[in-house]
């Protein structure tokens, strides 16, 4: 005999059945082996002269029982000892990568090690290839049954990804054998396809020349893991220009991003994916991001108001008419990527609504109007502050009312103040007297958002439709949201439906609908006629913080303490787009007038801009300190983003996707010229214009020179207005392309 077990099938076969009956004729055994065979039908070794194959044929005979009798776990273990024995049955003792959990740990930890000791200029991007490294290790010590070792394994490491990756980390957590490899989502995900990184040409190089001198000490173990489970894509750095390019690199300090990271990770699941869950399809929900269309009776209405207009007041010499920028802004909507305005029911138009519109048309054609960068400095914002005195910590919140005549304040001591922004007295009501702000009393907590209903300037001596703002929304820690009337200063409604503090309330872009994020993890979409909500939108596993509208009104965006941001359809109430890539709870959130953007900005000082089409992150902006970035506007034509936030900064950024010269982005970090504040202060958190004239590039705006690191800035950031004490609540574009802010004074 050749060795050959019994019951061979034939030429070729891989995999040798074994046979109930007796042994074939011409294997020698003693006649008690036979007997016991014949008693219990277990295959036995084959008796081989030959030596060298006798000890794979017994494992093959072992294997193909415990196969058989379902004892898996039991032939999953012999295979993989019998993987490191030689020819004879010996360990093999130049298998060190065999040695399990300890030498994945060997493997990781010479992997770190050799990062942080490598050059700055390629840590940012080599850094990116630990988390993958660490998933694919505790998978692989998991299906190998090495229980111990991938539970020591995990808790040993999962600290240092616990800021970016704590979802996935919650989820790898349970996983400790083939059993949770099998049933597991988050395994599944990660097994079934390749993480996607790329690194440059002298990083890839120096990755593979480093491992393979390092085969014994665990370098095998790690490159096994990159072989098997990750697409590294080696870059020519050269050939990357602007931000990326070496220069760039250099200019702004080695912890930059070197490299997109919106391409990179698993498809569907890696930073500014726009898919909502782990099994979602490859295919993009597709959206309707166009303007809602207008109503054929109010489009009439507006043509035939904005004729009369042009009629009393013909335009200047260049200047085009309102018709001709009403048919202007008609022609620049995509019909076939509009919503339905069937599916969000509205009320019928009114005469406000037409006067509304043509105010906008007016304001729209006279704005001062935002082009690029020339020479790579950008536009000349005007930006006003208005400076709040003597509040001692107890201002949560500030909005300005559409038409800049109001603003409003919520405070921790349960109430709302109002001011006129000029000064001038508010609407006198019956029985009390004239003042410049008033006081709404109803809550019995602190106020943590306040939003102003869609309004806009009615032009001096109109006699038509009041188009100002006519009510304001708050809401607080009571758990209510309550409805403000401007013109009686009284509440005229209380919503009640969440079960925990509500963080944060914005109106809808019409005026009707309005949107809720709470402590109870939902965010809710309310009609100012019903005092129950419309829909509830659920998906978050941590409160809901900040919420916003899509400008046409179809859909509502939620930013939540898990770091995620979420887009929903409001007709059918679903999820079609998640965003991550944050490492800070989320502290803003906002929507580009043109509808093809959403900002978001954290509380680790970073914004992120994502692309609602392609459902991906196209800019990382950085240069605020930490503590919260809490108001974010774009401006009308949707290039340039304000932001402002704790670090007592308004910054300016250009966010389209022309190239930044990276020595003239450089150039402008080194600028520095700070705004002056006019002197004065009054009682009771009076209010005080702040103009600031001038900018300052880089640093992080606290005042402190000399002391704590400065930010690294992104090239993106046009100008930045820093505040010598006063935290910066909002900021906000006009219609006219003006900048307002408000701030409270902290000395």
């Amino acid at each position: 005999m050749s060795g050959a077990p019994a019951g061979t099938t034939g030429p070729g076969s891989r995999a040798p059945s074994v046979s109930n009956g007796p042994p074939s004729a011409g294997i020698h055994m003693p006649p008690q082996q036979q007997q016991m065979q014949a008693q219990s039908n277990v295959p036995q070794p084959v008796a081989n002269q030959g030596g060298s194959g006798s000890q794979q044929n017994l494992n093959q005979i072992v294997l193909e029982y415990l196969s058989k009798k379902g004892y898996n776990r039991t032939e999953a273990m012999l295979r993989k000892e019998s993987a490191s024995q030689d020819a004879e049955g010996r360990p093999n003792t130049d298998r060190a990568e065999d040695m399990g959990g300890e030498m994945y740990q060997r493997g990781f930890d010479l992997l770190k090690n050799w990062i942080e000791d490598n050059l700055d200029i390629y840590k940012s991007e080599l850094r990116r290839l630990l988390w993958p490294v660490f998933v694919y290790s505790l998978l692989n010590l998991a299906s190998d049954f090495y229980v111990k070792d991938c539970e020591k394994f995990y808790e040993s490491n999962q600290s240092q990804f616990s800021r970016e990756h704590e979802l996935d980390l919650r989820a790898l957590s349970v996983i400790k054998s083939p059993e949770h490899v099998h049933s597991s989502n988050i395994a599944k995900l990660y097994r079934d396809n390749k993480y996607r990184i790329s690194l440059s040409h002298m990083a890839f190089f120096n990755l593979i020349q480093f491992l393979e001198s390092k085969d014994k000490e665990g370098g095998s173990v790690v490159l096994r893991v990159l072989q098997a489970h990750l697409n590294l894509v080696s870059v020519d750095r050269s050939a990357v220009g602007g931000e990326r390019s070496l220069a760039a690199l250099l200019a702004q300090g080695s912890d930059v991003e070197e490299l997109p990271a919106e391409d990179e990770g698993i498809p569907g699941h890696n930073p500014g994916s726009a898919n909502t869950s782990l099994n979602a399809p490859k295919v993009l929900t597709k959206l309707n991001l166009g303007k809602m269309p207008m109503e054929a009776e109010l489009m009439e209405d507006v043509r035939g108001d904005l004729q009369d207009e042009d009629m009393k007041n013909p335009p200047k010499p260049h200047q085009s008419s309102l018709v001709e920028e009403f048919e202007r802004q008609i022609k620049q909507e995509p019909n076939e990527d509009a919503p339905n305005r069937d599916d969000i029911p509205l009320p019928p138009s009114l005469a406000r609504d037409v006067a509304l519109e043509v105010q906008k048309v007016k304001e729209n054609r006279d704005r001062f109007k935002i082009e690029g960068r020339t020479g790579g400095k950008g536009p000349g914002l005007s930006i006003t502050m208005f400076t709040f005195h003597n509040t001692f910590d107890k201002i949560n919140c500030i909005d300005f009312s559409g038409d800049t005549l109001l603003v409003a304040a919520g405070m921790a001591e349960s109430y709302i103040r109002i001011w006129t922004l000029d000064g001038s007295a508010l609407p006198v009501v019956p029985h009390q007297q004239s003042s410049n702000s008033r006081r709404l009393i109803g809550h019995s907590g602190p106020v943590f958002q306040v939003s102003f209903s869609p309004g806009i300037e009615s032009p001096a001596g109109s006699d038509g439709p009041n188009t100002t703002s006519r009510f304001l929304l708050s809401c607080s820690e009571d758990k209510t949201v309550r409805l403000w009337s401007l013109d009686t200063w009284s509440c005229l409604v209380a919503y009640r439906s969440h079960t925990g503090p509500v963080w944060d309330v914005k109106w809808g872009p019409q005026g009707h609908y309005f949107l809720t994020g709470s402590n109870d993890r939902t965010a809710r979409l309310w009609s100012t006629e019903h005092i129950e909500p419309l829909r509830l939108f659920v998906g978050h596993d941590s409160d809901v913080d900040v919420v916003t509208f899509h400008p046409n009104g179809a859909y509502v965006f939620t930013a939540s303490n898990d770091k995620t941001v979420r887009m929903w359809d409001i007709s059918r109430g679903t999820c079609v787009r998640m965003y991550t890539g944050h490492t800070g709870n989320i502290t803003a959130i906002e929507a580009s007038p043109n509808g093809q953007l959403v900002a978001s900005a954290d509380d680790m000082g970073s914004i992120h801009l994502w692309d609602l089409h392609k459902g991906r992150r196209l800019k990382h902006l950085r240069g605020h300190g930490k503590g919260g970035i809490w108001s974010l506007s774009f401006s009308v034509e949707s290039t340039v983003l304000v932001s402002g936030g704790a670090d007592c900064t308004v910054r300016v950024w250009h966010v389209t996707d022309e190239k930044t010269d990276p020595a003239i982005a450089a150039s402008m970090k080194s600028e520095t010229n700070t705004g002056v504040k006019p002197e004065g202060s009054g009682s009771d958190s009076l209010l005080s214009p702040y103009i600031p004239s001038g900018s300052a590039m880089g640093g992080s705006g606290t005042g402190k020179k000399g002391k704590g690191k400065d930010v690294a800035v992104s090239p993106e950031q046009i100008d930045c207005f820093p505040t010598k004490s006063s935290p910066v609540y909002e900021v906000s574009f006009t219609r006219m392309n003006l900048v307002l802010a408000g701030s409270a004074f902290m000395p």
